[in-house]
Parts: structure tokens; C-alpha cells; sequence
């Protein structure tokens, strides 16, 4: 059955795994990480939240309401940085999200606000929490939270570009500096979910409606890369629920270093690709193969 309704919703992943699953091994890193992810579903059925679905280390819910989900989210940040076992690992989450119209479709969820907190998502950094300046107008009781502005930005579907704001969730603000961040956007047109690879010299760009960017040794797919350690059906980057996932089917991984972040190891699972990054299929990216693909989100 399908029908419309106003959610707020909400996408938290992990940050510092890489480094995890190097120092702890597959098994340990796999336990800690199911960790955070039962924690943050915890939190959001404790605020009336519903889980939509984890892919890798990221997790994704649904709240009735703004307050909701402003509330969860500050107790997931809350969460992460006060547990021993989180902060020893040196993990941290990033969330975004958005309160407005949603298609709810055979236990999934679609639709302008799902498009629009994949957005927010792609935006926050470590340890924050980036919203809609509406949804956050709309979380009216949330005792002692503020939020600073981060200029506008357009998203994906809108005519006109969007205020946002980081939600301030740290109970003790004194070593933060309330000051205006301006996030730049693109004037010219609405290129927010627009994803530019860069391989060799070639540029490539999708767009929501671009079909799956196939990636392997197989001469059928959109990109072809003829090594020994590359499977034929490697990975694919596809759009889905908002944002660009890239998903591993290969025999040898597929690793993923976002800006500023620890190089992942992703094997038959997903991600969602964020900021910009690389991704090399079948060896590290530390290891300088010559095969890299760049990607820059937005």
C-alpha cells in the first residue's frame, strides 16, 4: 500500500571505521560498528522513530514529527561520544535530516524529504547534525538546543536554494564558535545531486536519472578496467533514496577514502558516496594503483 504522509527523516553513518577494521580485524570491527547502529536504532524508537533500513554503517529512520528527530539525533551524537567502547576506537557519526512529504512504499520510504535529508547527510561532518532551517523552526520544543546557520544551498527539485543549519548538541558550548559557515551553491543551476567521476582523463557526470554506472573487467560495462584483481562485475554507483550508493560485488573489495576520512574496505556491501572522494576497485588506494576513479558529489 501506498501513501503520503509529513516525516522527518533521518540518515546517520559511521565516521573513522577504516581505521577500525585495520586495527581490530573483520569479526571485532563488524561487532563494534552493529553497536552504534543497535544504539542509534535504539535511540530512534525510543523517540518514536521508526528504522527504515542499515546499509554498511549507515542507518536511516523515520520520526512523526521535527522534534523527534532533532531530539534522537542529539542523544545518537550524545551517545557516541560519552561510551567507552565508541570513543576508545575513536568513531564518531555524522547525521542529516529533514521534516516534510513522504512516499511510504512496502516498508520503504521515498520522496522530496527523503531526497532533501540525503542532502543535509552528504553536508555534515564528524560529530554534527545539519537540517533544513524549516525542520528546525518546526522542533519548537527542544529545550536548550540552538543551532548556527550555514547559509543556503540548493538541493535537488527545489526552484530556490534552502537555508540549513548545524544543530548545536553539545551540552557544554564553550569550546565552539557560534558563527556563521556558508556553504557554497551553485548560482548557475540545480546541480546538487550531480556526481562527477574522473578516470584517466575522462569526465564522466550522472545525474538521478543516469542508469547504474557499472564498473569492471567485463567489456559490457559503463567502466571498463582491465586488471587482474578487478572482477568482471566489480561495483556499481547507482541513485537511490536520494543519494549516490556504490555497491561492491566483487571477489576483492572495493576500497573508498572520502576527503579527510580513512580509507574503506568495502566488500559486498554498500555506501553512500559523500563530498569527494576515491575509489579503487580490487586493491588499496594506499598502495598507488594506477586505476583510480575521483568522485565529487554536488
Amino acid at each position: 500500500m501506498t501513501q503520503t504522509q509529513p516525516l522527518a527523516i533521518l540518515f546517520a553513518d559511521v565516521s573513522g571505521s577504516t581505521r577500525l577494521f585495520e586495527e581490530r580485524g573483520d569479526v571485532e570491527a563488524r561487532r563494534i560498528i552493529a553497536g552504534i547502529i543497535a544504539a542509534m536504532s535504539e535511540i530512534a524508537c525510543a523517540n518514536g522513530g521508526t528504522v527504515i533500513k542499515t546499509i554498511g554503517d549507515e542507518v536511516m529512520c523515520t520520526f512523526p514529527a521535527a522534534v523527534d528527530a532533532v531530539n534522537a539525533a542529539c542523544q545518537m551524537q550524545r551517545r557516541t561520544t560519552q561510551d567507552p567502547e565508541f570513543t576508545r576506537d575513536g568513531l564518531g557519526i555524522r547525521i542529516g535530516m529533514h521534516h516534510g512529504d513522504a512516499l511510504l512504499e512496502d516498508g520503504d520510504v521515498y520522496g522530496d524529504a527523503v531526497n532533501t535529508a540525503a542532502r543535509m547527510a552528504s553536508l555534515a561532518k564528524r560529530d554534527q547534525i545539519v537540517t533544513t532551517a524549516s525542520t528546525f523552526r518546526g522542533a519548537t520544543s527542544v529545550g536548550g538546543v540552538r543551532s548556527r546557520s550555514l547559509g543556503r544551498t540548493r538541493v535537488s527539485g527545489k526552484l530556490l536554494p534552502i537555508e540549513i543549519v548545524d544543530v548545536i548538541w553539545q551540552e557544554d558550548t564553550s569550546n565552539i564558535t557560534l558563527v556563521q559557515s556558508v556553504i557554497r551553491m551553485d548560482d548557475g543551476s540545480d546541480r546538487a545531486h550531480t556526481l562527477t567521476l574522473r578516470f584517466r582523463g575522462r569526465v564522466i557526470e550522472l545525474s538521478p536519472n543516469s542508469p547504474p554506472f557499472t564498473m569492471g573487467r567485463d567489456a559490457t560495462n559503463a567502466l571498463v578496467v582491465d586488471a587482474e584483481w578487478v572482477s568482471r562485475n566489480h561495483a556499481a554507483i547507482e541513485f537511490k533514496n536520494g543519494c549516490y550508493m556504490l555497491a561492491d560485488r566483487s571477489t576483492n573489495a572495493t576500497y573508498v577514502q572520502f576527503e579527510g576520512d580513512e580509507e574503506l574496505r568495502l566488500h559486498r556491501d554498500e555506501v553512500h558516496l559523500r563530498r569527494t572522494g576515491a575509489v579503487s576497485l580490487g586493491q588499496p588506494i594506499q598502495t598507488g594503483p594506477a586505476d583510480v576513479l575521483y568522485f565529487q558529489c554536488g
